[in-house]
């Protein structure tokens, strides 16, 4: 009779811990780890996970075994990679001024039906505050006619031998509006976020820079393509982790995921654009980089732009799913292995579905023109998706959105072998003490 009483007990524990673990981000009426109840809300620190002694013994082998020399090797190869000296192109570098649009009067003689000349008040460049004659399209010749007030970028023509012609209308100075658009972006963040968005700010600044610093201008010193996204890739997520979540045991998993997640999405990226025989020429400013740069790998150019594509959701994706089962963990610290993975790949599998359609959106989005040129020509499903173009998306689209999927079980497995059976090891370590 007091056997069949512990079996039954025994049988109401799992079952008790099998419903906690059914209940993501610890909603729910367990009395689990480090937390408390209000007015009916579980609220879960996960706090006490990163500072267990099991995970924190679990998560440093993962990090000087795995972590720790994948990010020697991306720092290493950023510096014998780093671009010295100037890559431009001479023959396309072009010195560039704006001005303010104070009158706009018709062209004189021949070019009168094709264009305006307007008058623009230099704010920048070596004639800063002078006033210069500018031909500009007249206004039923563009989508976005030059009005007065306007604010426009001028090229430069150091060769011209008078004020009048060493001017030339390049575009509309959009530099005030994308400003204004970026502080209301900044303040949102931060607003809601506080200081983990400030350091988010922070973070994509340091990936703006690495662009513009290292991954753009190595390409252009003739550095393999590939081999640049995923050095520098590498690089960007871990201080964008590192820097926005903190430099704890649950960011080191979440990283250890992105990284290996990103390492499958270069391997599909590069061996699906080969086999669907994807040469690079299709993609936007291809032709243009190809004859400044003759030497570019425009393959390896269009996977290297897939890898870049998809770090934002992987990280997403990966931060995610460690919060998951951190959180997890911390409701029941004496949850194995097993339960946790399938808790949090429940988890994943919405949060992955999602991401996955936000991703071929955004690619299907990108190539909206051609879709709608196809469609006007009325050609058969398959001719179209024979076309690079339309092919070049869909691999995009298809690898990135593997990637993603991978990142969901190879993460959670990660974190739920860092901090499955965190109790009973604490109690066993207690008992041979």
């Amino acid at each position: 009779m007091a056997s069949r009483n512990v079996g039954r007990r025994r049988a109401d524990h799992r079952s008790n811990r099998r419903r906690k673990l059914e209940i993501p981000h610890g909603h729910g009426h367990g009395h689990g780890h480090g937390h408390g109840h209000g007015h009916g809300d579980h609220v879960v620190d996960t706090s006490v996970v990163n500072d267990d002694a099991i995970v924190a013994r679990r998560v440093r082998i993962v990090v000087a075994a795995v972590l720790i020399p994948l990010l020697l090797a991306a720092v290493v190869g950023m510096i014998v990679m780093w671009p010295g000296g100037d890559v431009k192109v001479a023959s396309y570098q072009t010195a560039a001024a704006r001005g303010e649009v104070t009158a706009i009067k018709a062209c004189r003689g021949e070019q009168a039906p094709q264009c305006d000349e307007a008058t623009v008040k230099l704010t920048s460049g070596p004639d800063k505050g002078k006033t210069v004659p500018v031909q500009v399209p007249k206004a039923n010749q563009t989508p976005i006619p030059v009005k007065v007030g306007q604010s426009v970028v001028l090229g430069i023509n150091n060769g011209a031998k008078t004020l009048a012609d060493r001017y030339s209308y390049v575009d509309h100075d959009r530099t005030n509006s994308l400003l204004l658009l970026a502080g209301l972006f900044a303040v949102a963040v931060v607003a809601l976020s506080r200081w983990r968005g400030f350091a988010a700010l922070i973070a994509l600044a340091v990936t703006a820079v690495m662009l513009t610093q290292f991954i753009l201008p190595a390409i252009l010193h003739g550095e393999n393509a590939l081999l640049v996204a995923v050095v520098g890739g590498t690089v960007i997520m871990a201080i964008a982790l590192f820097l926005t979540h903190g430099i704890n045991a649950e960011s080191s998993i979440a990283l250890s995921g992105t990284v290996a997640a990103l390492g499958l999405t270069v391997l599909l990226g590069w061996f699906f654009t080969k086999f669907c025989q994807l040469s690079g020429m299709a993609s936007e400013g291809a032709t243009g980089a190809k004859s400044l740069v003759p030497d570019i790998d425009l393959t390896g150019l269009l996977v290297a732009g897939m890898v870049i594509g998809a770090l934002g959701v992987l990280d997403d994706v990966t931060v995610t799913q460690a919060a998951a089962v951190w959180e997890l963990s911390a409701a029941n610290p004496s949850a194995n292995r097993r339960e946790l993975v399938t808790a949090g790949l429940r988890i994943g599998r919405t949060h992955v579905a999602s991401v996955v359609n936000t991703l071929v959106l955004a690619y299907a989005g990108a190539a909206l023109p051609v879709l709608l040129v196809f469609a006007i020509q009325g050609l058969p499903g398959r001719v179209i998706l024979s076309q690079e173009s339309v092919a070049m998306e869909v691999v995009r689209g298809l690898v990135g959105s593997l990637g993603i999927i991978a990142a969901v079980p190879l993460t959670t497995a990660l974190a739920a072998m860092a901090v499955a059976d965190r109790s009973r090891e604490l109690v066993a370590e207690a008992e041979r003490i």
